[in-house]
């Protein structure tokens, strides 16, 4: 202790003795105080500019969307629309985001497989997609049998789906509160033509149905058939007939017998066409047809004078007039790009005209973006409340959801748009959409045709 007392002492005398001779002793005095002011002062302008940084990121957020699509295998064409049309989507919601009232900007990211359009894929790749992918959202392939198989997981892990390409009304009639439809259910695909007769004419009391022996033409006629003689029309024939039949003598026959007001059924592409030739070359007085499927492919003009005034359903055509100013006379809410903006988008992007099934892959995305608007929130719960709710008008057309607990997610406000073959001022054969009110290019051509 002694030793150290006199260390001291002798360093105080040395710092005394250079003060006096002007020594820079002091100096380290001098700068001593210097440091901690400037380790206070640095910090603070670092996490002055941070915070707004931090702040700035905390404002988007990323959701995935998990889907899977034929990229191969007997679905890949109409699969391909459908995703084409889902990218189109993204893109262009993911150019400014998609702004939540807080200040959140949500962007978009995908993550998609090829399905090999096979059934037994689709639930791993699914299953997939929610455990490793991290998927916040789903939407459906192509198919209703994809996507009823696609349906269930969704459900068992409560992700929010979003469906199109897939008619099926049995996928949401088993107690599913996570799958929520965009197309138009089998059930309905010819009722909106029966609307239509009616609108043209309230006089018209008889039907003729003929049709295809087939699964999905059977489904169609069979509810067409309830639907009709729930209005007050007469099904006064109601008939099938083999898938690959050529000579429709017999039916013609019989529906010239029952003297209908209009006819109605078909199957696919082949047997319609030929169904329409055959009516036309035989003269049948009759005012309305509407035929499944082969009306709306392009080649159904091939068929000339037999195919004027033909109408068939569709989920959606170039020519619908979806427009904001037809929403408000509906009453209803619009939101969302044009028609025409749709088609041209889709035309430079991909240079093709988008069918129904493209339309159907922008508008899934399209609805999802509207349901997260609303609910002000990217939480599943909050989108899936929002989704209940939604009533609205897009370019696709009139969307609204069933929300009981017998067929939750069923499409319970999209009309088929239905086409009919009418003549230009040059004609020429052009495909008009006629029905419903609110989508239509131009008026129905009724009765049919003049009859030879």
């Amino acid at each position: 202790m002694k030793r150290l007392l006199i260390i001291g002492i002798l360093l105080v005398s040395v710092v005394l003795m250079a003060a006096q001779c002007g020594g820079a002793a002091p100096a380290p005095q001098q700068e001593a105080p210097s440091q901690p002011e400037v380790a206070k002062e640095e910090p603070a302008p670092a996490q002055q500019e941070a915070a707004p940084a931090q702040e700035e990121m905390a404002k988007e957020v990323t959701v995935v969307i998990g889907y899977t699509a034929s990229k191969t295998g007997k679905l890949e064409v109409p699969s391909r629309g459908q995703s084409r049309g889902l990218e189109l989507w993204m893109e262009q919601v993911n150019k400014e985001g998609l702004k939540l009232s807080d200040g959140t900007v949500v962007k978009f990211e995908a993550k998609t497989y090829d399905d090999e359009s096979a059934k037994e894929r689709v639930q791993l790749l699914y299953t997939t997609l929610i455990e490793e992918d991290k998927a916040d959202f789903l939407i459906s392939p192509y198919s209703s049998g994809l996507t009823d198989a696609a349906a269930v997981i969704a459900e068992q892990y409560g992700k929010v789906m979003i469906t199109t390409g897939a008619a099926s009304d049995a996928t949401y009639k088993k107690g599913l509160t996570s799958a929520f439809q965009l197309y138009t259910p089998a059930s309905r695909y010819l009722t909106g033509a029966i609307d239509l007769l009616a609108s043209v004419d309230p006089n018209a009391k008889k039907i003729a149905i003929v049709y295809e022996n087939a699964k999905f033409s059977t489904s169609v006629v069979e509810a067409a058939k309830a639907y009709a003689e729930g209005n007050g029309f007469e099904v006064v024939l109601f008939e099938g007939y083999d898938s690959d039949t050529t000579d429709f003598a017999p039916f013609i026959n019989k529906i010239s017998a029952a003297q209908p007001d209009a006819i109605m059924g078909g199957g696919h592409f082949n047997d319609g066409s030929t169904f329409a030739r055959q009516l036309y070359e035989k003269g049948v007085d009759v005012k309305f047809l509407a035929l499944l499927v082969a009306p709306p492919e392009p080649e159904f003009a091939e068929l000339g004078d037999a195919a004027l005034g033909v109408v068939g359903p569709s989920q959606w055509e170039p020519q619908a007039n979806y427009t904001e100013e037809a929403a408000k006379k509906a009453g209803i809410e619009w939101y969302g790009l044009s028609v025409k903006d749709f088609v041209d988008a889709y035309q430079a992007k991909y240079d093709e005209i988008p069918g129904y099934h493209a339309a159907g892959g922008y508008a899934a995305g399209l609805i999802l973006e509207k349901a997260i608007k609303d609910a002000d929130s990217v939480e599943a719960d909050k989108v899936k409340a929002a989704l209940d709710n939604m009533d609205l008008l897009t370019f696709y057309g009139h969307v609204k959801f069933d929300t009981s607990a017998e067929a939750h997610g069923l499409q319970a406000a999209h009309d088929m748009v239905y086409v009919q073959w009418q003549k230009d001022d040059s004609g020429n054969l052009v495909k008009e959409v006629v029905w419903p009110p609110e989508g239509k290019s131009a008026d129905p051509l009724y009765p049919l045709r003049p009859m030879q």
